[in-house]
């Protein structure tokens, strides 16, 4: 029965979605936005589970000293910090009916100070890798690298004054093999393409895992038999 009443309950609900999508008339026209309210009451209880397991998966790392705990300590002053700072507002203007992201609180200065910084630095960081990756993923070994590695060298020399100085003296009839412009309809025609097959495959794998949990053959979200 522990079972039987969360599978019934998913098809409900997604049929009912489904129903709502189709037949834009009332009662059905407002079950999207009703739906709504619902999940994002459940994501508040989510955020709150989320928490808490993170305080307990590293305060257990941290009492038995396991590799790298100091980390830990460092991700757990890091998140009481900053909930303190926000639930309990402090230093907002205005008190408890102040915005905890105004001027001034010490959630904002928290944020611009320290994780505005980290933030910028993994993503310097995140160059490098993507450099080391470019290389090896671009090696000219068979046809379709020797290709990407010629459009991303066109994609990539475009805002650079290299990108300029390589094809200006084409002659106007040849224009279009400029790299500003070919470097365009790099973007707009076969980066497009590519970008609309990806979402037309991500459509299709949605509907197809949706119609699995509805239908109650996917349940790995109830857990194995003996949970």
């Amino acid at each position: 029965m522990k079972r039987t009443i969360p599978l019934i309950i998913t098809f409900v609900t997604g049929a009912i979605l489904i129903v709502a999508v189709f037949i834009p008339r009332d009662p059905f026209n407002e079950l999207d936005n009703r739906f709504s309210i619902f999940y994002d009451v459940i994501a508040c209880f989510a955020f709150i589970l989320g928490g808490g397991n993170l305080l307990k998966v590293h305060i257990n790392k941290v009492q038995n000293k396991r590799r790298d705990w100091q980390y830990s300590i460092v991700t757990i002053s890091g998140f009481t910090l900053m909930l303190a700072a926000g639930l309990l507002k402090i230093g907002v203007p205005g008190g408890w009916s102040g915005d905890y992201q105004g001027d001034g609180s010490l959630f904002k200065y928290l944020y611009d100070a320290t994780f505005q910084p980290l933030q910028s630095t993994m993503f310097s960081l995140l160059a490098f890798f993507v450099a080391s990756a470019s290389y090896r993923a671009f090696r000219a070994k068979t046809k379709e690298a020797t290709i990407l590695l010629v459009a991303a060298f066109i994609i990539l020399a475009r805002p650079t004054p290299l990108g300029y100085y390589l094809t200006f003296w084409l002659p106007e009839w040849l224009r279009f093999l400029h790299i500003p412009n070919l470097s365009t309809w790099l973007m707009s025609v076969p980066n497009m393409a590519g970008q609309r097959a990806i979402m037309i495959g991500i459509a299709l794998g949605i509907i197809s895992t949706s119609l699995r949990l509805i239908l109650g053959i996917e349940r790995s979200y109830l857990g194995s038999e003996g949970d």
